[in-house]
């Protein structure tokens, strides 16, 4: 039989049977339909994850302290007697190879008071490095100048957000803001950051890290930030770093981070999630599945002497095996397009509802979606596909 033949047989068997065929196909087409809407949101969010670590750049190595390890599956940390870190071992950080900036960190939550206005804030305790670390950018003024990290001036830098709740329209440069009980001069303000996981990263203040230790009144810093040349890999800073500080403590009491070890973990933990609430949504899949089962077990029985004619006609049982199977993947594909509109159709429609709401569909998802509801298809046919081809020829056409 020819392949023309064939898919005219079965597009024939489909539209004989419109409103059967149409309840069939809706089961699969609601199925994919959630699979890609599901997928689209975790894939919309995964993204939007990463890239809110990613403004932060990726060759990024953060050391804390503290040794954390993991052993018999319970977690146990012991900083109580780690030795804390000072500004010496940022210091000493600085003159490693393939390091272009560090910048020792303490953070913290004050009220700045200036202008009239007062507004409780994160105080980050920084280096002069931190632009350079973080991806910032000052819109006006300068940042932290390079002072003796042990005698810094009292300066601070304001964030977007913060600059406008206390001076509003009118310049800060050079004003007099009260940070907890001490006093600073501003000298910038931060270019605009935006919001990272709902925190508005603008609602903050800058200021030298011995400042905030101060005002804090802290022994140790929270953690030192080393930003690694993009040209030589992150693992070989990473060495020489826990080389210089067990040299420097003595053992290892410390914990080394890079960013770009998080933002894989993190991309593989989001991916699972993807996967997972996918898989959820293909759950409805099975329903189709069984449609396609109930309709095709159906067509058999009713095309017995249908059967019976093409076999004494001399066609062969793996031709009558395939036409049915060919039904099936035929009903199941036209349902996964159905799908495919449907779903991608629910998440642009969120998109324009929610923005706020990251979605986003891959070309890939969208082919694999296809693939899943045809391969269900012909997994569901099989077995009526076979009944099919078992048929006798002689008792099939004295069927009524």
């Amino acid at each position: 039989m020819l392949i023309s033949d064939a898919l005219q047989l079965a597009l024939r068997a489909i539209t004989a049977q419109r409103l059967r065929s149409f309840l069939t196909l809706l089961g699969i087409a609601v199925g994919i339909a959630s699979v890609i809407l599901l997928t689209s949101i975790g894939e919309g969010i995964h993204r939007y994850v990463l890239a809110e670590f990613s403004q932060f750049g990726t060759h990024v190595v953060s050391v804390r302290p503290g040794k954390t390890k993991t052993g018999g599956g319970s977690l146990s940390a012991f900083p109580s007697s780690a030795r804390p870190l000072t500004l010496e071992d940022a210091d000493a950080l600085v003159r490693l190879p393939n390091v272009i900036g560090v910048t020792p960190g303490v953070t913290g939550n004050a009220e700045v008071k200036g202008n009239g206005h007062i507004r409780r804030v994160s105080i980050f305790g920084v280096g002069a490095a931190m632009p350079l670390v973080f991806n910032g950018r000052v819109r006006s003024g300068q940042f932290l100048p390079p002072d003796d990290a042990t005698n810094a001036r009292a300066l601070v830098v304001l964030g977007a957000t913060l600059k406008q709740e206390l001076f509003g329209s009118e310049s800060a440069l050079g004003a007099r803001v009260r940070i907890g009980t001490l006093q600073f001069r501003v000298i910038g303000v931060m270019a605009p950051k935006g919001q990272f996981l709902g925190i508005d990263l603008d609602d903050s203040a800058f200021i030298p890290t011995a400042r905030a230790l101060e005002l804090f009144n802290r022994d140790g810093l929270n953690e030192i930030n080393v930003a690694a040349a993009e040209n030589v890999p992150v693992a070989t800073v990473i060495e020489s770093i826990r080389a210089v500080m067990k040299a420097r403590h003595g053992r290892e009491d410390f914990t080394i981070v890079s960013q770009e070890e998080m933002l894989s973990t993190l991309s593989s933990i989001l991916g699972v999630l993807t996967m997972a609430v996918g898989a959820l949504g293909g759950i409805s899949l099975l329903v189709g599945a069984v449609g396609i089962v109930t309709i095709m077990t159906i067509a058999v029985t009713e095309r017995t002497n249908e059967i019976g004619l093409l076999v004494a006609l001399g066609a062969r049982r793996r031709t009558i095996l395939g036409l049915f199977l060919g039904e099936a993947v035929a009903l199941a594909a036209i349902g996964g397009l159905m799908g495919l509109v449907l779903g991608m159709g629910l998440a642009q429609l969120i998109r324009l509802a929610v923005p706020a709401l990251p979605v986003h569909t891959p070309l890939s998802f969208a082919v694999m979606a296809e693939v899943l509801a045809m391969t269900i298809g012909l997994v569901a046919g099989v077995l009526p596909a076979r009944n099919a081809a078992r048929l006798n020829p002689v008792d099939a056409l004295r069927t009524e």
